[in-house]
């Protein structure tokens, strides 16, 4: 993987400020630590720094290639799974290739087919064309959203990057928060509304669209869409067909000049995805290395709840005789969570999920130093219906993001100028603006029907968040880590799935688990749904609310501008426990969300952050 960024203006002569790309690429090291380049030109230029994965020698970038006199140059962050099919395509369409790399087919891919391009691409993706001879800036991003890119269009310029922090060092992006960042960030927080950054001069490109900048037009398109479509097949061929896609998926996802890894948790998703890699390896007489992530005294502290049911370790061991991995459990120190706080912030350049982010960062801290690229089961419970609200009658109401059921409770911890904004209003309105895409079928019963809008919002929302979390903390330290359960076919076929298929057995992932019963003990296979666990220490709640302390006494800290202090006091001194309801998801309880407010505080003082309530 890589980062990308760079600015154009049509209007002016930009070569004068090349001082700036240097700055934004240079943000972006750990993105990249292996090369960087850069693309020079009047109106327009790019900064690349490289993860070599494929073609060490030939994927360098930016890259240009020139057809018919017509100059075009990318720059380019992802894996394209479908690359040889497509590089097939373009050779018998006359098109010759100089690498093997998939940067150059994604390049030609875009001369041949122009905006059309995005639909035949196959794979996690963000990357950024100048059409020279059209005068068109072409930034797209892949269909789930698992590879990220930021703009900003400003005064004639536009800004693009990879992550925020890059933007942010063009003196053309201000730091400023107006009430809509406001809203996302207390409301929904750390969820963003699609296409929204949070400061009011940046923007996501959303998942599944792609910008085109010209000297006179901006254009902002979706190119896909969850489509509803009949699923013809009985019960055994839906079973059977979702097994055989899953280990091409998988196999697909294996490609690397470095080797892979996996994570494994002893879940259905992580233990899938390891069982098939391992096979694969040891059929070439290699073995798979597995991470697993452990706390110190995870076992002692550990307390289960409605969501959090078992502990990891038991079922790591069933799942490694089984797969015959070369398993390591990295224990994290609780302390270190605390320390390491800043560094997750820095990572994600807003406030996120405290914790639950930074053992993500630690956990890829180490692995880095026994690989560079992984798979990971994410998105696995947003198409298969892993999670408690899939089958619970109050969420499927959606009267409320069934992750953020509580959001108007939230107000509680802040001040009166807070408390005036309507968080249930900008809730609901990103709710309905986000179903009304939904389509349904006439066949569909009204199970169906609630089951296809919620997984269009876990789709575009809850799903985004947790590949936003693992592209951070793990790009943060020079790590690929890649997502099979977000293939887009995959995602087409599972979306089709009836509910009845879906939820086989009145079990979450009912579907999945039935497909998966060739590659895993049934012991996996029927385990409960586990989130990625979650630190319950002491330690840790101690050093949090110690620290939050220490901000509420000095008044000049800038999280004045919008807590209850009184509100906020009475969450230390109840341990947490004053919040009952989970801020977010289904781990963010009181001390996570004392760790968000801490985040928050350094997010106001460290990035200068202007609030405009």
């Amino acid at each position: 993987m890589c980062g990308i960024t760079g600015f154009s203006n049509f209007n002016k002569d930009i070569t004068s400020e090349f001082n700036n790309i240097v700055m934004m690429n240079d943000s972006l090291y750990h993105r990249g630590p292996d090369e960087y380049d850069y693309y020079k030109h009047k109106n327009v230029v790019f900064g690349h720094r490289r993860l070599s994965i494929v073609d060490p020698d030939g994927g360098k970038q930016p890259m240009q290639r020139v057809v018919n006199f017509h100059k075009y140059t990318i720059v380019y962050n992802g894996e394209i799974y479908n690359t040889n099919e497509i590089r097939d395509d373009l050779i018998d369409k006359g098109y010759r290739f100089s690498t093997y790399s998939d940067t150059e087919v994604v390049l030609i891919n875009y001369i041949h087919y122009k905006e059309n391009c995005v639909s035949r691409l196959n794979g996690i993706f963000a990357f950024c064309i100048f059409d020279e001879d059209e005068k068109c800036l072409f930034i797209a991003r892949d269909q789930l959203g698992v590879k990220p890119i930021f703009y900003s269009l400003k005064g004639g310029y536009l800004i693009f990057g990879s992550e925020m922090k890059s933007l942010l060092k063009h003196p053309k992006v201000s730091t400023d928060v107006y009430r809509e960042g406001i809203l996302d960030l207390l409301s929904l927080g750390p969820s963003r509304s699609p296409g929204e950054g949070i400061f009011r001069d940046i923007k996501e490109v959303p998942p599944a669209h792609y910008l085109c900048v010209y000297e006179d037009k901006v254009i902002l398109k979706e190119y896909w869409n969850l489509e509803s479509k009949e699923h013809n097949l009985t019960l055994e061929d839906t079973k059977e067909k979702l097994s055989v896609m899953l280990e091409k998926v998988i196999k697909n996802q294996m490609v690397s000049d470095r080797g892979i890894f996996s994570f494994l948790s002893g879940g259905i998703d992580s233990s899938l995805i390891s069982a098939i890699v391992s096979k694969e390896l040891r059929e070439k007489g290699e073995i798979l290395d597995t991470f697993t992530v452990d706390y110190v005294d995870y076992d002692k502290d550990f307390k289960g709840n409605e969501f959090e049911v078992t502990s990891d370790k038991y079922f790591v061991k069933l799942a490694n005789e089984s797969i015959k991995s070369n398993n390591r459990i990295i224990t994290i120190k609780n302390e270190d969570l605390f320390y390491a706080l800043e560094r997750g912030l820095y990572a994600s350049d807003i406030p996120s999920m405290a914790d639950i982010d930074i053992s993500l960062y630690l956990f890829c801290n180490v692995i880095k130093n026994y690989g560079t690229v992984g798979l990971s089961g994410e998105c696995a419970d947003e198409i298969f219906g892993g999670y408690p609200w899939y089958l619970n009658d109050e969420d499927l109401k959606l009267n409320n993001f069934p992750w953020n059921r509580f959001s108007n409770i939230r107000k509680e911890l802040f001040n009166d100028k807070i408390k005036s904004l309507d968080f249930d209003s900008h809730v609901e309105n990103r709710i309905n603006e986000t179903l009304k895409s939904v389509q349904f079928l006439d066949s569909d019963s009204e199970f169906d029907k609630k089951i296809r809008k919620m997984t269009t919002l876990n789709v575009k929302w809850f799903m985004v968040t947790l590949l936003n979390r693992k592209d951070r903390m793990s790009m943060a330290n020079s790590l690929e880590i890649r997502v099979p359960f977000a293939d887009r076919e995959l995602v087409e076929f599972s979306y089709n799935i009836p509910a009845k298929f879906k939820f086989l057995n009145g079990r979450e992932k009912g579907i999945l688990r039935e497909a998966s019963r060739k590659f895993l003990p049934y012991s996996i296979i029927d385990r409960k749904k586990s989130p990625y666990p979650k630190t319950q220490s002491n330690i840790y709640r101690d050093l949090i609310m110690k620290e939050l302390s220490r901000i509420l006494d000095n008044k000049s800290n800038p999280i004045f501008e919008i807590i209850d202090e009184k509100s906020v006091r009475r969450l230390i001194e109840s341990k947490g426990d004053s919040y009952t309801k989970p801020w977010f998801g289904q781990l963010m309880r009181g001390p996570q969300l004392m760790a968000y407010l801490i985040q928050i505080n350094m997010w106001l003082k460290k990035y200068n952050i202007n609030l405009y309530i």
